[in-house]
């Protein structure tokens, strides 16, 4: 079962929703909400998504409101950290939701020299469609992607990864085309445009692939792969629908 978690503001639940719903899971809308007054616990979800969009209106800056709305509410605070200490669980954050996951420190909880997630470099909000390249990785969602190269959608004001420690130290599944403006559009450290904790399970990545799993949702498709129905990224919540399934 995969929870959506919402905030207000958001605006990528529905798509999310369709995708997860497609790659066979049980999608639950949960928003934060539910989370304060522990009308939701997450002890009966496998699988949780912070999606993208818009959180407060970006007033505190990219999900720093949303990021207090755990931090500050001990029922929704709790609920996310059970959830992260089990070891069947799986997380994805998108565009706002990636920014969530840096602010709470999520992907790389042992670093102490955390991440940021800063504004772009063009000190602008960038929003058009890239090419990402998929490295060999332990992503459950991304490793079977591991070598191609996959057009997706980003919609951003501050994308830009700070990783203030050797690349080594991270775990970077997937890179924008090519490390300069406008095929990074954010400028982010070591061109990343994904990050994922070293166990596969936690995925924050700022580009919606969530908005470019048809074909036609593309501003290119390969000729050869006019017959494709859906495109390679559905492939990523299969996995991690099968990745669950494995472990029930």
């Amino acid at each position: 079962k995969a929870a959506i978690i919402r905030e207000k503001g958001v605006n990528g639940d529905r798509e999310m929703a369709y995708s997860l719903y497609l790659a066979g899971f049980d999608v639950k809308d949960v928003h934060m909400t539910d989370l304060i007054t522990g009308r939701e616990n997450l002890e009966e979800i496998d699988f949780i998504v912070f999606v993208g969009g818009f959180s407060n209106s970006d007033v505190l800056g990219s999900a720093k409101g949303w990021a207090g709305a755990f931090l500050y509410n001990e029922k929704a605070r709790m609920a996310l950290d059970n959830f992260y200490k089990r070891e069947n669980t799986l997380s994805l954050g998108i565009c706002n939701g990636c920014q969530l996951m840096v602010e709470l420190g999520l992907v790389f909880p042992k670093h102490t020299n955390k991440p940021q997630m800063l504004h772009n470099d063009s000190h602008k909000f960038e929003s058009g469609f890239v090419n990402m390249e998929i490295l060999e990785n332990h992503s459950v969602m991304l490793k079977s992607l591991a070598g191609t190269r996959l057009g997706i959608w980003i919609a951003h004001g501050e994308g830009k990864y700070r990783l203030p420690l050797q690349e080594d130290q991270y775990h970077i599944p997937g890179v924008y085309g090519y490390n300069a403006y406008p095929a990074n559009p954010n400028g982010s450290d070591y061109n990343a445009a994904a990050i994922c904790s070293h166990d596969g399970r936690h995925l924050a990545m700022m580009p919606h692939l969530e908005r470019a799993i048809f074909p036609w949702q593309w501003a290119h498709y390969p000729a050869n792969r006019k017959n494709d129905e859906v495109s390679p990224w559905l492939e990523a919540f299969v996995n991690a629908r099968k990745w669950v399934e494995e472990r029930k």
